[in-house]
């Protein structure tokens, strides 16, 4: 399959596109932007070709140049089309009121996670009223298979969902890591939820709880990364913030 699946690659390949899409993706993750040698170097093209590129960027304004003209940066503009895409948007507007209210209720951060096309993406936030919180900034892309966030959303997968996912992790240790991971996923099913040590940041402990299909199956999950401050000594516990994402979660779940 893998095989297959490279010579699909190779057979539709658009290299003006993926130049453009090098260039987008190499400028996402420079917050100062880039001059165009820098570009040129980082992307071993010649300067006559990102120069070409980066032109039609700036022209369809998916890339700004600049007052002085000798860096690049992306603009809102791929931000603004993402938060057009329907379902999401749907879902964002439902969810967004019900993680405010539960952020000002337990005191604590959290954040709505989808699967996109194998990582777990983070759609929206809501943040704690308290002067201390942990957050998770909208946007961010995070492992499905090493965060609670990501792994509640393996739990509660459809099987057409499981089969995708695999097919899209065909030729990685992905596979093999998922199914050392299913006792662990049974147990998040069987309990409804997960909660457990943050497996990024020492001292914050994930609550993970999912959004339903009528189904059973997983649309979204919310987390609340809970942090207990000590100038706080009568904020919701973890079993009480456990609660209360619970039932944010099955408002908005569709059974």
């Amino acid at each position: 399959m893998a095989d297959n699946q490279s010579e699909k690659t190779e057979r539709y390949r658009a290299p003006a596109l993926d130049k453009g899409l090098d260039i987008l993706e190499l400028l996402s993750v420079q917050a100062g932007g880039m001059t165009r040698a820098e570009i040129v170097k980082a992307m071993d093209r010649s300067p006559s070709e990102i120069y070409r590129m980066l032109e039609r960027l700036v022209a369809r304004n998916y890339v700004a140049r600049s007052l002085e003209g000798d860096r690049y940066a992306l603009t809102t503009k791929l931000f603004v089309l993402g938060n057009r895409h329907p379902p999401v948007r749907r879902l964002i507007t439902q969810v967004q009121p019900l993680m405010d209210i539960f952020a000002l209720e337990a005191r604590q951060s959290c954040h709505l996670v989808i699967e996109d096309h194998g990582i777990a993406l983070v759609v929206a936030q809501a943040h704690c009223p308290a002067n201390w919180e942990f957050g998770v900034r909208a946007g961010a892309e995070i492992d499905l298979l090493g965060t609670g966030s990501g792994q509640v959303l393996l739990a509660f997968q459809s099987m057409p969902a499981r089969e995708l996912l695999i097919s899209r992790w065909q030729g990685t240790d992905k596979i093999a890591r998922l199914e050392q991971m299913e006792p662990q996923l049974s147990s998040y099913r069987k309990n409804g939820h997960r909660v457990g040590d943050s497996q990024q940041i020492r001292g914050i402990v994930d609550i993970t709880v999912p959004i339903l299909s009528p189904r059973g199956f997983v649309i979204a999950v919310l987390t609340c990364p809970y942090m207990e401050r000590l100038e706080e000594p009568g904020q919701p516990g973890i079993d009480q913030a456990l609660a209360l994402l619970k039932d944010a979660a099955n408002r908005l779940s569709l059974r």
